[in-house]
């Protein structure tokens, strides 16, 4: 028997939907709603320790949106989830971000620890990940969000995992704007002190988590996605192309280093760029590359399936929900 749930998940850099019906003793999953919406909740967190008010109204203005999404498909209350991730811990007025969802969505948000957000990404992630892919595990599976990155080591269950404040927009926030406005592209000068900052993160992640030890890089969101996409030299942003596509180091590399040399206008007349990514896929895109080097992989697997189908399931009281 499925249950409906509705699952959101707001990030640093943006805000995602998800309803779908769920099979609790199967894992099996249907979409019948997914839907993303772009509105750098992190603005300037990293600088001043809070939300910004226009910030606050872009992601309101989508919650709206998703409540009637939500009621146009009968959603309990009860099953509905919001998870709230890096900006919103971080914020030193959360509590005016809360105030607001429960008013329109009338749920209130869960700020997730980085451990809890790395469980949830390893559950939605892996869940497909058995069977005739032809995978070894341990899995290392990294999502890389706008304010933070979680890595999580595990095959069937989490083994280690750990959260460390680097993600596209705070990178791009921390080196690449300047005085107000961006460096256009960034100079070598920045891209070195942004890739010693990563480095810095990366050591302390390895601390924690043996990423040596991983058989299988799995890579999560935006960043990861988008760096997917302009390697496939896709012609539109097409997710079952970009579903378990095996993208090498190689591969990245050459993305990475063509995306931080353009412009702001040659990034945005890429076929595959969404526009709310165009300023950050070049930090994103490093980080992507700075964790394979470090981590030995020759290729990453890029999986559509994330946090925010951790969430479903965790609704739905099936894999993923020990992390809330």
């Amino acid at each position: 028997m499925t249950t409906r749930v509705a699952a959101v998940d707001c990030g640093t850099n943006s805000i995602r939907l998800l309803v779908a019906d769920v099979d609790p003793a199967t894992g099996a999953l249907k979409d019948l709603d997914r839907r993303m919406r772009i509105v750098r909740l992190g603005q300037g967190v990293d600088r001043t320790g809070r939300l910004a008010p226009e910030a606050l109204e872009r992601t309101f203005a989508a919650c709206r949106e998703y409540a009637e999404v939500i009621r146009h498909h009968g959603v309990p209350a009860a099953n509905v989830r919001f998870v709230a991730t890096s900006a919103s811990r971080d914020a030193e007025n959360r509590d005016d971000f809360v105030r607001g969802v429960v008013e329109l969505l009338g749920v209130e948000p869960e700020v997730v620890s980085g451990s809890q957000e790395a469980a949830l990404s390893f559950a939605g992630a892996t869940r497909e990940l058995t069977g005739d892919h032809g995978l070894l595990t341990p899995y290392l599976v990294v999502d890389i969000g706008g304010g933070s990155t979680e890595f999580v080591l595990g095959s069937d269950t989490v083994e280690a995992s750990r959260s460390v404040d680097v993600g596209c927009v705070r990178m791009t926030e921390r080196h690449i704007v300047r005085d107000g406005g961006p460096v256009d592209p960034p100079t070598p000068e920045i891209v070195a002190a942004m890739t010693a900052d990563i480095d810095a993160a990366l050591a302390e992640v390895c601390r924690t988590v043996p990423m040596d030890r991983a058989r299988t890089l799995v890579g999560l969101a935006g960043s990861v996605t988008t760096v997917a996409a302009v390697a496939l030299g896709l012609p539109a942003y097409d997710p079952e192309a970009i579903h378990h596509a095996r993208i090498s180091l190689d591969q990245v590399r050459a993305v990475s280093g063509q995306l931080l040399a353009a412009t702001h206008a040659e990034r945005a007349a890429i076929p595959v760029m969404h526009e709310g990514r165009v300023d950050v896929i070049g930090a994103g895109a490093l980080v992507l590359l700075r964790i394979m080097e470090r981590a030995g992989a020759e290729e990453v697997v890029v999986s559509e399936h994330d946090i925010l189908d951790g969430i479903a399931f965790a609704a739905a009281g099936g894999s993923g929900q020990q992390a809330l």
